[in-house]
């Protein structure tokens, strides 16, 4: 017969012996991992459940038995604001990185046992941005077990780690980008100013439309991502990650005759960028030509990418408001804009001496321009 308490109901079972049960956090019964020898047994462990659950310490321990492997895949596909290349590069640092935890019950995650591991992980051949993703992958999981009570505290308590600082970018000056755009075979010039003078990721370039470009009003628009997996070597289109990577971005005069002449000469009947065979242009054959480039004019180590860098640096150096540059890369936030703001080289000569104008002329609208933040 079963009797209700003021947490948590006990019952006899036919066997003799107590089972303890409750409702919990997700609003649904549960019972005890084991039945009890006597009633006080199981009144015990329902009182030490309701203490646990007012302190915030309640662990379902059933359901923490599961092994991390299973319970990240799980996450995984449940999660479905992941794009495809995050879900990729999750799933490969899964099977890589976090390995060693793969088998191991998620109640056994312990500060201590996350420690060894990615001391352990970081002494490897794995590289530590890789390593670091994956700490941030197992910190993300764990919060979820967290919120749903397998765990009572995330055991990710590294202070740091995970937080890979963004290298320092190469900035190009105007010159060096002129040189880029010369030096790289006419396919792939369009793409170097788009990049350097709008800001586009290669991706949005790779994906652009003939009807995406103005060259009426200078603009380009940005609606999509060419999205390219490496485990499947698929490649396709994909939205923006954000409503901030919709966009429409004003190009400089002086970029709009190279696109004119792009679309005469180089682009496809729908497509702004296509490979010699008129389907959509790889990653890879971009890159690779703009590398040999690059190398021939002496800018070893300089990226593709460095080139939105640079672009959105010099806009900085015209007086562009933090607002500005936000808008013009498709970002959501002030910090993640903030990566790309860089020193011109000689920008900090040019502040020094319009100091000395304010000095003796004591007028501080000569202060030269600079980043706003509003």
């Amino acid at each position: 017969m079963a009797r209700r308490r003021r947490f948590g109901l006990v019952r006899k079972l036919p066997s003799g012996r107590w089972q303890a049960s409750f409702i919990g956090p997700a609003g649904k019964r549960q019972a005890a991992p084991h039945t009890f020898a006597t009633r006080a047994d199981a009144d015990r462990w329902l009182a030490a459940v309701e203490l646990d659950l007012s302190r915030g310490t309640w662990v379902d321990e059933r359901a923490a038995s599961v092994p991390f492997l299973d319970y990240a895949e799980q996450w995984l596909n449940d999660n479905r604001r992941l794009g495809p290349r995050s879900r990729e590069t999750h799933e490969r640092n899964l099977r890589l990185h976090l390995a060693p935890l793969a088998t191991m019950p998620v109640r056994s995650l312990t500060p201590t046992l996350v420690r060894t591991w990615y001391a352990t992980a970081m002494r490897g051949k794995g590289g530590n941005t890789s390593i670091d993703q994956s700490y941030r992958l197992l910190r993300a999981i764990l919060n979820t077990a967290v919120r749903e009570g397998l765990l009572a505290k995330n055991p990710c308590q590294i202070p740091g780690a995970g937080n890979t600082r963004a290298k320092r970018r190469t900035v190009a000056s105007p010159t060096q980008v002129a040189d880029l755009i010369r030096e790289i075979p006419g396919p792939y010039k369009a793409a170097v100013a788009l990049a350097a003078w709008g800001g586009l990721r290669r991706g949005e370039i790779l994906a652009l439309r003939r009807a995406d470009l103005d060259l009426e009003a200078m603009t380009v628009s940005v609606h999509r991502n060419q999205v390219e997996l490496l485990s499947s070597r698929s490649r396709f289109d994909a939205k923006p990650k954000t409503d901030a990577g919709y966009r429409t971005v004003a190009l400089p005069p002086h970029v709009i005759p190279l696109l004119r002449d792009h679309l005469r000469t180089y682009a496809g009947e729908t497509r702004v960028f296509v490979s010699s065979t008129g389907g959509p242009m790889p990653g890879d054959s971009l890159t690779q030509a703009f590398s040999r480039a690059r190398d021939r004019l002496g800018m070893t180590g300089f990226r593709f990418h460095d080139l939105r860098h640079t672009g959105q640096t010099l806009a900085a150096a015209t007086g562009a408001t933090l607002a500005d540059l936000m808008k013009r890369l498709g970002h959501s936030s002030p910090a993640a804009a903030m990566r790309y703001l860089h020193t011109v080289n000689g920008r900090d000569e040019a502040i020094a001496e319009a100091l000395s104008v304010i000095a003796e002329h004591g007028n501080a609208a000569h202060l030269p321009k600079s980043v706003t933040i509003k």
